[in-house]
């Protein structure tokens, strides 16, 4: 209300200063110099025909003041239309464009009034026609196509150089990549995957077609309906084209989008555990026995990985103990399990004094790792058989002989030739103490015959 009384105040102060009162000064000097007396003057102005062409000469100028915007009773505005989408008339099933901006920003500029109307009003938004271009290079015009004239409007940008090319076709085998693996419970392993579809069709740019070195339709766990053991039918699966590297190709896929059906399993295995001390005891201390308080766990994951583990160690700090004692240790995962149905195990320890001679044993060197079509031969008797130091309580170690002990030297990655490689030795019974007497042994790689 504010507005409109200023702007009616403002009105009659321009016709009050520039009309009004001009004519009447001049009708008042015109009548005193030609001595027209004031009622003669009274009565010609009172004449309806006067008063008429009085109107109508005020109307005009009314007219042409606000036609030509002499009084600026309405101030310019200007409003930023920000990623305002740009959209693009041409033939999608013949041609691939390539360079233009997905959003541009328009600025409109005209009064609040004007500025209102045109964001509210439907308008075509932002368009570049590229119908009738043919492939290759072209400077384009991005237009802001509104219906209120009143409104003047500049878009940034507004030239966009594109590149249009022929779309063409080619045939790709699809195969699959899992993501989200650990949104799954850790019981929980994908068993198999079936897609509806084994191959796609891939559209685009000739050069982006030759780029495409895979196909692949992402699945995603984290959209699986029911995280358990069964199979269950994942819909609208994206799918991504990528190049040797690695990089995504944007290229139309035919279908879109594939279903696959999903199996969930939950594989698992029960093992023993494995009690391996580390350190040394006080000196003159043995271990004389343990017990775990469970000698089992059950651990999960893939088939293969399952099938590779026997055992788990169960490493225990004995360092310095003189006498009986129970540790809560945890049992850390081997690689490829992704559950243990225990993380923590606890362990009693009897702790006795040790034997004052060592029990010595002639155990014969064996391999690992050889290489196919090869055999170790030691070079002599001395490297052949190697001799083992078994220390520990009296009841650990007579209870001991050869075939509890093993001597061996790891022939990993070698060829036909002679070497010296370090010697190790491990026993069955985890109680006892084993030493060697040398540290490196001697062989020859030979062929076998």
């Amino acid at each position: 209300m504010k507005k409109s009384t200023n702007f009616f105040n403002i009105l009659f102060n321009f016709f009050d200063k520039y009309i009004i009162m001009p004519i009447t000064r001049l009708v008042f000097k015109v009548t005193k110099r030609m001595n027209v007396p004031n009622k003669l003057f009274e009565s010609w102005l009172s004449k309806q025909t006067t008063l008429l062409f009085l109107s109508l000469f005020i109307a005009v100028a009314i007219f042409v003041v606000v036609d030509q915007k002499i009084i600026g009773f309405s101030s310019q505005n200007a409003e930023v239309l920000k990623g305002q989408p740009v959209n693009v008339i041409y033939n999608e099933e013949q041609y691939v464009v390539e360079g233009l901006p997905e959003t541009v920003d328009v600025t409109l500029i005209g009064s609040k009034a004007d500025l209102y109307i045109a964001e509210q009003s439907s308008n075509n938004g932002v368009t570049v026609d590229l119908t009738g271009l043919t492939p290759g290079t072209h400077r384009v015009n991005i237009e802001y196509e509104q219906g209120n004239h009143n409104i003047e409007y500049s878009v940034n940008p507004s030239i966009a150089t594109v590149i249009i090319y022929d779309k063409v076709s080619d045939t790709r085998d699809l195969s699959y990549d899992i993501v989200n693996n650990n949104k799954l419970d850790k019981t929980l392993v994908v068993n198999s995957v079936k897609l509806s579809v084994d191959e796609v069709t891939i559209r685009g740019a000739e050069y982006k077609i030759e780029q495409v070195a895979t196909v692949k339709a992402l699945i995603d766990l984290d959209n699986l309906t029911k995280k358990e053991a069964g199979t269950q039918t994942l819909n609208d699966i994206t799918l991504k084209a990528y190049d040797n590297e690695g990089n995504v190709v944007d290229v139309e896929f035919v279908p879109s989008k594939i279903d696959a059906e999903i199996d969930l399993a939950s594989p698992s295995k029960i093992i023993p555990l494995n009690f391996v001390p580390e350190g040394n005891l006080a000196t003159g201390k043995a271990l004389g026995g343990y017990k775990f308080s469970q000698s089992e766990v059950t651990i999960y994951g893939d088939l293969d990985t399952l099938a590779s583990i026997n055992s788990l160690d169960v490493k225990v700090d004995v360092s310095n103990l003189s006498s009986d004692t129970s540790f809560k240790t945890e049992i850390k995962k081997l690689s490829g399990v992704k559950s243990v149905s225990v993380n923590y195990v606890t362990v009693e320890l009897q702790v006795t004094d040790s034997s004052s001679e060592p029990v010595k044993f002639s155990i014969p060197l064996d391999a690992i790792n050889v290489g196919e079509g090869l055999t170790p031969q030691p070079i002599d008797n001395e490297n052949g058989f190697i001799t083992v130091e078994v220390q520990g309580a009296s009841s650990v170690i007579s209870s001991i002989d050869e075939k509890d002990i093993t001597v061996y030297v790891d022939l990993q990655g070698l060829s036909e030739g002679r070497y010296t490689k370090e010697i190790f030795v491990k026993g069955t019974n985890p109680l006892a103490i084993y030493k060697v007497k040398r540290t490196e042994a001697t062989v020859d790689l030979i062929k076998k015959n």
